[in-house]
């Protein structure tokens, strides 16, 4: 634990350190998000967080590398999640400057999957009717699939000050509590790379989030928010696709179903947030790829929240979906009730705490 600590330690400061400078190089060199009717932000601010975020996960990786246990964790898997982010940052920043269409940066998005399936990153079962091995070509295409809607996710809640952000960090600690349970008490060494990537997923996360935060000095842009889903990806099906079901047994770490079902509670809040924009954009005759002021990050802010308590109480509502999930690893599932219950009983009260609040101030 003590080595994936100082990985993810080392991460945050580095992103912390460099991100002025990339924030300085996106402004001198145009990379600045402008004010338009569906944003939030007053002010003109410079994209290109995700360039931060990528200096700092190389370097990381650089320094870390012949740590006993993390060292471990380098091998094909983790070269190939790294390529195919490398990929997803270049076409994002790009994406900053210039402003891509949908549809090219989908193809970049494919094109990363594509790499991830090369380096044999890719679903090779799922728990249906028991344990079913999926043929190769079914595997590649839940693979893509996988990779394009939690990109896309965590591209559209990047929409508020330090929202994506905290999210993914949530997100991120979830994955890796799952990942280290799995690579090192019960020694699966295929959840060594998981463990690795998430955390430099919260690293990253925890570095940018104090010039991201409300008022955002920083946004992290496209090539900030395909990063980070990209790398949730990747490591979601590295754990949970390419790991033993059979290996994994309902006393130790809870029912079979578990490993795919986590990366889906972790990512509830996001997923909800993009289908729901999605069939809200077709009913009104729109493209699914249109903006709008609908998201539920707009919603909270018009009933009177600030940019801080919308983000906090987004933050709450993904730990009280994912922290069950997790704890069900752990424990017996009546463990992982009470605390469901317990999380839901105070993301319900901080939610409308807030609109006490405000009737007070009215008053």
């Amino acid at each position: 634990m003590r080595e994936y600590l100082v990985t993810l330690l080392i991460a945050a400061a580095l992103c912390y350190v460099v991100t002025p400078f990339v924030r300085t190089l996106a402004i001198k060199s145009g990379a600045v998000a402008k004010i338009r009717s569906r944003d939030i932000h007053t002010t003109p601010t410079p994209r290109w967080g995700g360039l931060a975020m990528w200096i700092a996960m190389a370097l990381t990786f650089a320094i870390v590398n012949h740590l006993s246990l993390v060292g471990k964790s380098f091998g094909r898997e983790s070269l190939g999640i790294f390529l195919a982010a490398t990929l997803l940052v270049a076409i994002g920043l790009i994406d900053d400057r210039f402003e891509l269409d949908a549809l090219t940066k989908l193809a970049g998005q494919a094109l990363a999957a594509g790499i991830l399936l090369i380096f044999g990153i890719q679903v090779l079962w799922l728990p249906i009717n028991g344990v079913i091995t999926l043929p190769p070509s079914i595997g590649q295409l839940v693979t893509v699939l996988i990779v394009l809607i939690t990109i896309n996710a965590v591209n559209f809640i990047d929409g508020l000050d330090g929202l994506a952000a905290g999210i993914v960090a949530i997100s991120g600690a979830a994955f890796f509590a799952f990942a280290y349970l799995l690579a090192v008490v019960y020694g699966f060494n295929r959840a060594g790379a998981p463990s690795l990537i998430t955390a430099v997923i919260i690293g990253v996360c925890i570095g940018f989030l104090p010039h991201n935060a409300h008022p955002a000095k920083i946004f992290m842009g496209d090539s900030g928010s395909m990063f980070l889903g990209l790398l949730l990806a990747a490591s979601a099906i590295t754990l949970t696709g390419q790991i033993d079901p059979n290996a994994i047994s309902a006393e130790k770490l809870g029912p079979t179903l578990l490993p795919l079902a986590l990366p889906f509670a972790v990512l509830a809040i996001p997923l909800i947030d993009l289908f729901s924009a999605i069939i809200r954009r077709v009913r009104a005759g729109q493209s699914p790829f249109s903006s709008d002021k609908e998201h539920i990050h707009h919603r909270l802010l018009r009933a009177g929240n600030s940019h801080l308590r919308t983000a906090l109480i987004m933050y709450v509502w993904t730990a009280t979906i994912a922290l069950p999930v997790v704890v069900s690893a752990f424990e017996p599932l009546w463990v992982s009730a009470i605390v469901a219950g317990l999380m839901l009983s105070f993301a319900i009260y901080f939610t409308r705490s807030g609109g006490k609040l405000r009737e007070k101030s009215a008053l």
